[in-house]
């Protein structure tokens, strides 16, 4: 959609995405901009611009400059807070906004910009607890449209051309951080024991991860089980949310997590869920009910927790059932932008 659509003078927000990187960061953004697109005269500013949202370069954002009415300019990353407060002084009339889902104490600098926003978000409690400062908790949402059971889970994951009869996934980047190396353990434990069952890692290998991926692969080898478990480099979009749909147990293995979106986008697809204690996990999963909590980073908890629904397949797909009716209930993409928009207006 181009800015032409949308005259300057009323455009009432913008959201910068300056990261080129494909992150969870930018994935949670695409997701909620084009909603907020239909509450507020919107446009997009920067990489990986979703459908639904107009879109501005550098030349829109020029003709802004000393216009009287505020717009509101939401950042999610400090060097988008940086770019606000900046233009702010010089003289654009910015409203600024912060999302913070990070569980870590913040650097100065951070600590420093998230002083000159006018409103901060947080997406959890533990999240708000590090900001040091008053915060709405928002918990994202997910697109149940876009991420919905298949109709037939079973044909969806015979089109992978994988063996076997059901997956098992842990997406993410491939690094020690999203616990990969956990999920390889034990799922070299586990799948000896049931030969149904296929794993995959959906996910980016970035260079400087290079060697953390050969050492997974090297042990995936070692178990045997080089077709059964299968990495599968980073993937477009609409490829992810299509594996997604062909898994029946989703692990989330993550060491530590700023929210950990694949959680509720798992649920959401209505897939059974273990998931490690960590980013926004005991806020989403109600434990023995909607999926299995663990600790982080425990190869013998995970398969603990895995193994009974690999047993039993259909309790599997009746614990994602239940995941899909939570996530419709709490987690979903409109509620998000809902309350974000309950927020933008208090502002301008």
């Amino acid at each position: 959609m181009p800015i032409e659509n949308i005259p300057a003078a009323d455009l009432q927000l913008i959201v910068p995405n300056l990261h080129r990187r494909y992150s969870g960061v930018t994935a949670t953004n695409r997701m909620v901009a084009p909603k907020l697109a239909r509450l507020f005269r919107a446009a997009w500013f920067g990489s990986h611009a979703p459908d639904g949202i107009a879109r501005m370069g550098v030349a829109d954002l020029l003709t802004l400059w000393r216009r009287q009415r505020p717009l509101i300019w939401h950042a999610r990353r400090n060097n988008e807070m940086i770019v606000g407060v900046i233009l702010r002084a010089l003289g654009w009339p910015f409203k600024l906004v912060f999302t913070s889902a990070a569980q870590r104490h913040h650097t100065w600098i951070t600590r420093w910009l998230i002083r000159r926003m006018d409103a901060i978000i947080a997406t959890s409690d533990v999240s708000a607890s590090y900001l040091k400062c008053e915060a709405i908790v928002i918990p994202h949402g997910v697109d149940t449209d876009v991420y919905a059971p298949p109709a037939d889970r079973a044909a969806a994951f015979a089109e992978s051309g994988l063996p076997g009869r059901y997956a098992i996934g842990c997406f993410g980047r491939v690094r020690a951080q999203k616990g990969s190396d956990v999920f390889v353990n034990a799922m070299c434990r586990l799948l000896p024991r049931y030969p149904d069952f296929t794993a995959v890692l959906v996910g980016a290998v970035t260079p400087e991860q290079l060697a953390f991926a050969n050492e997974l692969n090297k042990r995936i080898e070692a178990a045997g089980l080089k077709s059964r478990i299968v990495i599968t480099g980073e993937l477009a979009i609409e490829q992810v949310q299509r594996w997604y749909q062909r898994l029946t147990i989703y692990a989330f293995a993550s060491r530590n997590e700023g929210f950990g979106l694949t959680l509720i986008e798992a649920m959401s697809v209505g897939a059974a869920l273990v998931a490690s204690r960590a980013g926004a996990a005991e806020l989403v999963v109600e434990d023995g009910v909607t999926g299995v909590l663990m600790p982080p980073g425990d190869v013998e908890a995970m398969v603990a927790a895995l193994e009974p629904l690999m047993r039993d397949p259909q309790a599997a797909v009746a614990m994602g059932q239940r995941a899909r009716e939570r996530v419709l209930a709490k987690f979903s993409l409109d509620a998000e932008a809902g309350r974000i928009a309950q927020v933008y207006r208090t502002l301008v």
